[in-house]
């Protein structure tokens, strides 16, 4: 029989959140992949864990995952750690569940800490529907990034953004030129001792941590885009726009004058009877 992979959620600050089965598992593993083995075996050596360790991590996900699916498919049961927070969540972890998802080898979940759920239902911001981003990319990936943030501009669900303390005022400076004076929250060293929440604006928030560097690992939790701000800013767009170019504008996609005039009366919020005198010219 094969083995099954276990994803174990371990602390992302606070040791106490540890969860009695992640350290019964741990031990029961035959072995234990984590992200960075000098990081975990402080975690390990805390909890009394001796399993053995090996290291899977971004730079090996991929011939690591073959090995590891090996060993999966010989019997071996597998419990996979990240440095902090739970495997999957911004970590190589999703290759490895990919492989085990095609090699028919069970999946069990190791519930625990989450730094962007415990950062979202602490943040103050709205929390039935969100987006999680992860880190942004890079500065170096600039074609991507401001593809990302392009995307982000007319989001309506809560945002749930990482990042490092040394970029953090660039990005929110970044984050409130393109999406405008959002509402958000900037949580930092999330169960740790200095733990804090700060609920203000992105321009606020940038202007702050320019003044004062942070420390520890940062989430901005940023408020969506609201329904009555996109139809304000559709009304806006509608009004640069006069009312024969708006009704050439769907005529020329191919709509008869009838639908045109249905849908220019919608935009601008008018009957169609005032949208149909200028019709008769077209």
């Amino acid at each position: 029989m094969a083995g099954k992979l276990y994803l174990v959620a371990t602390p992302i600050g606070n040791l106490e959140d540890m969860t009695y089965r992640a350290v019964r598992i741990l031990k029961e593993a035959d072995i234990i992949a984590a992200e960075d083995t000098r990081n975990s075996i402080k975690l390990l050596n805390h909890f009394e864990i001796k399993t053995p360790m090996t290291s899977y991590h971004e730079h090996n996900k991929y011939e690591k995952a073959v090995e590891l699916v090996a060993l999966l498919l010989d019997g071996k049961n597998i419990a996979e750690i990240t440095d902090a927070g739970t495997p999957g969540i911004s970590d190589p972890g999703e290759e490895l569940v990919k492989k085990c998802y095609e090699n028919g080898i069970e999946v069990v979940p190791v519930p625990g800490a989450c730094a962007a759920v415990n950062a979202l239902i602490a943040s103050g911001q709205p929390t039935r529907r969100f987006a999680f981003e992860a880190f942004l990319p890079s500065e170096k990936e600039k074609k991507e990034r401001k593809q990302i943030l392009e995307e982000l501009k007319n989001e309506t669900r809560t945002m749930i953004i990482y990042e490092a303390p040394h970029r953090l005022a660039k990005t929110l400076k970044e984050l409130s030129e393109t999406l405008g004076d959002r509402e958000a929250t900037v949580c930092r060293e999330l169960t740790k001792k200095h733990e804090t929440f700060f609920k203000t604006s992105l321009y606020k928030a940038a202007e702050y941590y320019t003044e004062n560097e942070p420390k520890g690992e940062c989430i901005i939790v940023i408020r969506g885009k609201s329904a009555e701000e996109i139809e304000k800013e559709a009304a806006a767009k509608w009004e640069q726009m006069s009312v024969p170019e708006h009704l050439k504008m769907y005529i020329e996609q191919g709509m008869d004058k009838k639908e045109a005039t249905k849908l220019v009366a919608k935009d601008r919020g008018v009957s169609k009877r005032e949208i149909y005198e200028y019709t008769i010219d077209l």
